[in-house]
């Protein structure tokens, strides 16, 4: 069984065509504040918005690109640098953000939203 199994409910959160490629955007998933970064080639990731460093949510308005041939974002407050596919700090590979998953239904990005994670 995959997370994908266990999602129930997709949130539409916005036109992929209106996220810029290699930035993000911030949206609220249910009681979640949501990082959606569009990187080039359309791959589209959904992180938590919370940077556990800097205890802000900001990672939304982090620096998009890669190391080596990892996507990542990095924090705009103390640059540590997050894994968009599984949300592993690079840095500090003890840390890690939540990962929701993202899927483009007719053009519209929609965040997954497990069954046990609804309210």
């Amino acid at each position: 069984m995959t997370i994908l199994d266990d999602v129930t409910t997709w949130v539409p959160v916005a036109p992929l065509e209106r996220l810029g490629v290699d930035r993000g955007a911030g949206a609220m998933v249910g009681p979640w504040q949501v990082a959606v970064f569009r990187v080039a080639g359309d791959d589209v990731y959904a992180l938590s918005n919370f940077d556990p460093f800097s205890q802000a949510y900001v990672l939304s308005r982090g620096i998009v690109g890669t190391r080596g041939d990892v996507p990542k974002v990095a924090s705009p407050v103390y640059k540590q640098s997050f894994d968009l596919r599984t949300g592993v700090c690079l840095d500090d590979p003890a840390v890690a953000v939540r990962v929701f998953p993202v899927r483009v239904v007719e053009g519209v990005v929609e965040v997954g939203v497990p069954p046990s994670d609804r309210s």
